[in-house]
């Protein structure tokens, strides 16, 4: 008996592909899965039969592949960014037809997803590029999705993606259409650039909880278990509290200790940082957090600059602070809370700036609101940004909602000591530093900027605008000192 035509198809079962496969079966869609080496094509194949008999049907040859699929077909990829998706596309739309659609899962950039759209468009296919966040498991259970591109394509598959996508109680389904053109691998580049700024002052935290207070990763645990109950609540907290809890199996000890301190990066938090040049948008904090990995990546280095400094008299800690463990581990709590929110205060600004200049209309609360489930940033607090932007959907920075503003202030002062504290300890709080920076500029009325442009106008006759007179203005700087000092 031939087998019946399957709903969708994807193409690409690294681990991200084929556990989104058997989540999509699981949601009573049947899906044909193919893959280049055909050895993770029977695997997957394999899984869906033990995790329930899923309907997942598996093709070595891209044309059976294709031609399994019920018209208008939807094929998913979740290649490597890059040339593999173009090569992927290549291959597909050989035997796709007019009205077919490809969507791309992976983290590309988006002027690549603008371009693609465009090539297929003139072989009669439609295109989506699709942000998915959430990890392995997120993939599996419910991630976040952010897909954009063809509003026509995306209708074909909402039905999908609504069941597919992790399940929030009173917001729904963590998807929506995001918008035109790239826009779906734009905001989720700027996640992860959120996720970059995130993951920093949390272990920024730790460090000067372990470094200055002194916790044992028992107390850590507790800590962030602790914390994981209130405010901070969110997936990044939570796994923190996890990773603390856990003992070596190769050693004496807790895991995080013999964890080479070497961050790796895919390049999201980089394309974020250009992007915010680009967009002459400030994100110090997202900035920071690439800074951090970047140090962190000169192992080697730091280990000599140790050495030179420490026969100097450096230690690791400079100064042992007498502190109170458990005023600490609160002004820690506040800082970090406080810092946060700079974070994606930058992160939605670049995505409104984007949208501005792209002509996206990009919906501010309603990506929070897609955010608060199976993705990696998810928190409690995401509530509280789509709320923000529903009272105002033209909110110049969530710092001054009116809410998050009042937050703020009642944290500040712990906010500045544990930053205080850290520099007179020798720590490095970069993330929590800028982000304190951010917000004591953007507060004030008045900023040192006069002299800069006093200067570039003394240097280059780049002009400047008073503050009592209309107008563009240029002085003879130079002439003027030299008269001054005859």
């Amino acid at each position: 008996m031939a087998q019946p035509k399957t709903r969708i198809g994807l193409a690409g079962l690294a681990v991200m592909g084929q556990n989104l496969a058997l989540n999509i079966a699981d949601k009573g869609f049947p899906i044909s899965v193919y893959n280049r080496t055909t050895s993770k094509v029977d695997e997957t194949v394999e899984r869906a039969k033990h995790e329930g008999n899923l309907p997942v049907y598996g093709y070595h040859d891209p044309e059976a592949f294709v031609n399994s699929i019920q018209k208008p077909r939807v094929i998913i990829m979740l290649v490597k960014a890059g040339a593999p998706v173009d090569q992927t596309i290549k291959t597909l739309s050989t035997y796709l037809e007019k009205g077919d659609c490809i969507i791309d899962g992976g983290n590309e950039w988006y002027e690549n997803t603008e371009r693609r759209e465009k090539a297929v468009a003139e072989l009669g296919l439609l295109y989506l590029g699709m942000g998915v966040s959430g990890g392995e498991e997120g993939a599996r259970n419910g991630p976040s999705l952010m897909p954009g591109g063809s509003f026509e394509a995306f209708k074909y598959i909402e039905d999908i993606l609504l069941k597919v996508a992790a399940q929030v109680p009173d917001s729904g389904p963590c998807v929506t259409y995001v918008g035109k053109g790239g826009s779906g691998n734009f905001v989720k580049m700027i996640h992860n650039g959120i996720e970059y700024g995130d993951m920093q002052l949390i272990a920024e935290a730790y460090d000067v909880l372990k470094s200055v207070g002194k916790l044992s990763n028992e107390e850590l645990h507790n800590v962030f278990a602790e914390w994981n109950k209130g405010e901070l609540l969110s997936f990044l907290i939570e796994i923190t509290a996890d990773i603390f809890g856990i003992k070596d199996d190769k050693g004496d000890g807790y895991l995080v200790d013999k964890v080479l301190d070497k961050t790796g990066m895919k390049g999201t938090g980089k394309w974020t940082v250009q992007q915010a040049a680009e967009l002459s948008v400030a994100a110090p904090t997202i900035e920071s957090s690439l800074d951090a990995r970047f140090l962190s990546g000169l192992k080697e280095e730091r280990v000599e600059a140790a050495k030179v400094f420490k026969s100097a008299g450096f230690g690791d800690i400079l100064a042992d602070q007498s502190v109170d463990k458990q005023q600490l581990i609160d002004d820690v709590r506040k800082a970090l809370y406080a810092a946060k929110i700079c974070s994606y205060a930058q992160g939605m600004n670049l995505i409104r700036a984007k949208s501005i200049e792209k002509g996206w209309d990009l919906k501010l609360g309603e990506l929070a609101r897609i955010w608060k489930g199976g993705c990696i940033i998810r928190a409690i607090f995401l509530d509280r940004i789509k709320k923000a932007y529903d009272r105002n959907p033209n909110l110049a920075n969530l710092l001054v909602d009116p809410e998050f503003a009042k937050e703020i202030i009642d944290r500040q002062s712990a906010w500045r000591r544990v930053v205080c504290l850290a520099i007179n300890s020798g720590i490095s709080t970069p993330g929590m530093s800028a982000s304190l920076a951010y917000f004591d500029t953007y507060r004030r009325e008045r900023l040192p900027a006069n002299l800069v442009q006093a200067q570039r106008d003394y240097f280059g006759a780049h002009t400047y605008e008073r503050i009592d007179i209309e107008g563009s203005f240029h002085t003879e700087w130079f002439k003027l000192a030299k008269q001054s000092k005859i």
